[in-house]
This record gives C-alpha cells, sequence and structure tokens, in this order.
C-alpha cells in the first residue's frame, strides 16, 4: 500500500468573492445544500468563515459561530475532489484553533447520521455524542434527526 501526503493546504478568512465557488462546493456536497445568501450572510453576521486552499483553488470551508465562551461548527465541508486525503482533519483542526482563539473553551456541532464519514472525523477529533435533534435536517424522505457532538477546548487539546 502506499501513503498519499497530505497536499500543502493553507487557510485565510473567506471573502465574499469566494462565496459563488463555496456555494457551489456545498451543492456539490450535499442534497440540502446553503445558499449563496446564507454564507453571505454570514459573512456580514462576523461569524469566522474560512476558506481552506490547495494549490490556488478553494478545496473547502468551516463557518463557525462563537460566543458567550463557546463555539458552533455551523457548516464544515471539503470538496469532493479533495476528500480522503486528511484535508477534513486539517481544516477542523485549525477551526478548533480559531474556536480557541475566540474564547470559545467548547465547540458544538450536528451532523446526520447518515454521514457516518464526518461522523469518524469528528470523533477521532475528540468529540462526544451529547444528544439527537429530532428531525433537525431535510431529507428525501422527509426530516432526519441530528446528532450533537461536543468538545471541550481545554490546555493542549
Amino acid at each position: 500500500m502506499v501513503a498519499v501526503a497530505r497536499p500543502l493546504a493553507e487557510i485565510r478568512a473567506m471573502r465574499r468573492d469566494d462565496v459563488p465557488i463555496v456555494a457551489a462546493m456545498e451543492a456539490a456536497s450535499y442534497d440540502f445544500p446553503w445558499t449563496p445568501g446564507i454564507f453571505t450572510d454570514c459573512l456580514k453576521a462576523g461569524h469566522p468563515s474560512w476558506a481552506m486552499w490547495v494549490d490556488g483553488v478553494i478545496a473547502g470551508y468551516g463557518v463557525l459561530s462563537v460566543a458567550a465562551g463557546e463555539a458552533h461548527v455551523l457548516n464544515v465541508c471539503v470538496g469532493p475532489d479533495y476528500r480522503g486525503l486528511g484535508l477534513g482533519r486539517f481544516l477542523l483542526k485549525r477551526l478548533l484553533d480559531i474556536a480557541r482563539w475566540n474564547g470559545a473553551g467548547r465547540v458544538f456541532l450536528e451532523v446526520r447520521p447518515s454521514n457516518p464519514v464526518a461522523q469518524s472525523l469528528y470523533r477521532a477529533m475528540g468529540f462526544e455524542e451529547i444528544g439527537r435533534r429530532p428531525k433537525y435536517y431535510p431529507a428525501k424522505d422527509g426530516r432526519e434527526d441530528a446528532i450533537v457532538m461536543a468538545r471541550d477546548l481545554g490546555e493542549g487539546q
């Protein structure tokens, strides 16, 4: 088996001119994607929003909400062409750093039960299930629950 090295990635603040690319990646990744307007509203609201770049191309993004000593991962995505290379772990680690730098002591997120790949990443990054939100997400056959996960950002974590 040949190991594939993670490509060199960098993260910078998302800008308005990134929104069309990010929204297209979102639409290619999810059945019920955020609209360009939602991304724009997050930027207007001042939510920490970040784009991950590989070789001059946006390869993923993440959006946080930070308030009252807590952070919430609102959206995180690695584009289809960049999955399986360790970039999700890199992006999530940066989002946790950004949450910590903004004063958060705990980070929350929701994930679909039908997304075991994301669940596995979150568990590997120290998140634990703390509850469920019934019928939280739209789904092709109605609504899908959300698994609520949390992780503390203590010293050295």
